[in-house]
């Protein structure tokens, strides 16, 4: 029996050693991928910090973009996930104040950030979803920097994110994407479309405002960011809405049925959106193309 344990104790201690070595392998490869330096050409942004370009920034970042949902009404910063052995999130503090990161960006740098996920010492965002954002016109972009710079300081000094020993696993195997690896940072010139209620408009307000990351690029649903989402195309429950309906769902967080769309829904930032914008976006999901319900197993 002593002989069986000890070499139990052997193998269990080589087990534990081999662990040891394929996570310093991991967290290895996890740290060069967070350490990868990033180059990006600055855009050409007119920023006049004008009253009427700032309150498009403050619509931009507060009902299309919904910046707020994650750093806060207040843009001051908050703790969006706390995930260990995964990870700690933490939306940093954009404004002025202390423990604001905003005296370190240059204009050109919030752009980085904004649209390609890259941080002002140009390392890759641990988690920014740039990979819409980097849809925002020039000019709507410009309008967010240039609300930024008009927000009030806020004092609320937060730690930075911390990834955690699966987190760092899941980096390494490339389970987990970075931002800033996912999109194309050649330098081109992007528009608004006219704002009006267009499928053309429609399009760019969901392709920006978040829909796609959380209902996936076919609008069909699926596990977006984690957590399971509706398909929003005419093969999904909302197929059979009304606009009316549509319109309950993003200002009073209702079904049809009368029951409640869950809170990880941001129906409250869209329901900020204006009458001719929910339109235009209901417009444009009544036309992209129908995704079947999965059937049941």
């Amino acid at each position: 029996m002593k002989k069986w344990m000890k070499r139990l104790g052997i193998g269990l201690g080589g087990l534990v050693v081999l662990l040891l070595v394929a996570f310093a392998v991991a967290y290895g490869a996890s740290k060069k991928r967070l350490n990868q330096r990033w180059n990006v050409a600055a855009a050409s942004l007119n920023i006049t910090r004008d009253p009427a370009q700032v309150a498009r920034g403050r619509h931009v970042a507060t009902a299309v973009s919904k910046c707020t949902e994650c750093h806060g009404q207040d843009l001051g910063g908050t703790v969006f996930i706390d995930g260990m052995p995964m990870a700690v999130l933490i939306a940093p503090n954009l404004t002025a104040g202390k423990g604001g990161v905003l005296p370190r960006y240059t204009d050109a740098q919030l752009e980085a950030a904004i649209r390609h996920g890259v941080r002002h010492d140009k390392r890759a965002l641990l988690i920014m979803p740039s990979d819409e954002f980097q849809h925002l016109s020039d000019e709507d972009v410009a309008a967010v920097i240039a609300y930024m710079r008009s927000v009030p300081p806020v004092d609320r000094q937060l730690a930075p994110s911390k990834v955690g020993p699966l987190g760092h696993v899941l980096l390494a195997t490339r389970q987990l994407p970075l931002p800033a690896e996912i999109i194309d940072h050649a330098p081109r010139t992007r528009r608004v479309p006219p704002q009006g209620v267009t499928r053309e408009y429609g399009q760019y307000l969901v392709s920006v405002g978040g829909c796609v990351g959380c209902h996936t690029p076919s609008l069909g649903g699926g596990p977006g960011h984690g957590l399971p989402t509706p398909n929003i195309t005419p093969g999904g429950p909302i197929g059979s809405w009304s606009e009316a309906d549509w319109f309950r769902a993003m200002r009073e967080g209702k079904r049809p049925d009368g029951s409640a769309i869950r809170p990880e829904m941001p129906w409250k930032a869209v329901g900020r959106m204006t009458d001719d914008e929910l339109r235009a976006m209901w417009m444009y999901l009544r036309t992209v193309p129908r995704v079947e319900p999965q059937a049941k197993t």
